[in-house]
């Protein structure tokens, strides 16, 4: 294939993903350039394109068709994590993925970091407050986590508690306090995940910055 229709395959593919990401709120970067690779017959792992290019096409689709109506639901999304984080205060809450880097939009999943003694203390206080959820773990990669082998990407995995509420999911992943000086990886690039605290939550909603 040639190197110019190989590239407009891989904008494509990624233009689909990231329909599905804003429209389905799908939120796995891999599973949605699978799924888009599969609608058009694509298998072959090497055509898929990056994440990152994923997630540029994300933002090029709010600006296309949704201009008008996404600073307000991002404002909406953003609104609801800082009443979540007030309420979980006591856990140390930051902010971070799409909500706080502008790119989400009506459907996307608010994923908010805690950093507790123990993650039963988390799982107590929900009880206690009588706030439905389900809870997981996901794997996140970490950056100043060595390891012996160069080749091995250093992970951690944390308890995951999800909340439905009325402006889309709510992920609150529990880290050990001790982990609030490790830095996450955006599955976008790889870099460090940018993540911010109910003082700064405040100031950006308040000035209605996106970053």
């Amino acid at each position: 294939m040639a190197r110019e229709s190989l590239d407009q395959l891989r904008q494509t593919i990624a233009q689909y993903a990231a329909r599905m990401m804003v429209e389905d709120g799908i939120n796995d970067f891999s599973y949605a350039k699978k799924k888009a690779g599969r609608q058009l017959g694509v298998l072959e792992k090497s055509v898929l394109p990056s994440n990152a290019e994923i997630e540029a096409e994300v933002r090029s689709y709010h600006e296309l068709y949704n201009a008008d109506e996404q600073p307000h639901e991002l404002k909406q999304l953003r609104k609801a994590a800082l009443a979540t984080m007030q309420l979980f205060e006591r856990f140390n809450p930051f902010l971070t993925g799409s909500v706080l880097d502008g790119s989400a939009g009506k459907n996307a999943q608010t994923n908010i970091h805690l950093f507790a003694d123990s993650a039963k203390d988390v799982e107590i206080f929900l009880l206690s407050q009588q706030i439905p959820f389900e809870s997981d773990e996901k794997t996140y990669r970490v950056s100043d986590r060595p390891s012996k082998n160069k080749k091995e990407k250093p992970h951690k995995t944390v308890p995951v508690f999800t909340l439905e509420t009325e402006y889309g999911l709510q992920k609150l992943s529990v880290f050990e306090f001790d982990d609030m000086r490790i830095a996450t990886k955006r599955p976008s690039d790889g870099s460090n995940a940018d993540r911010i605290d109910i003082a700064g939550l405040k100031g950006i909603i308040s000035t209605d910055r996106i970053l």
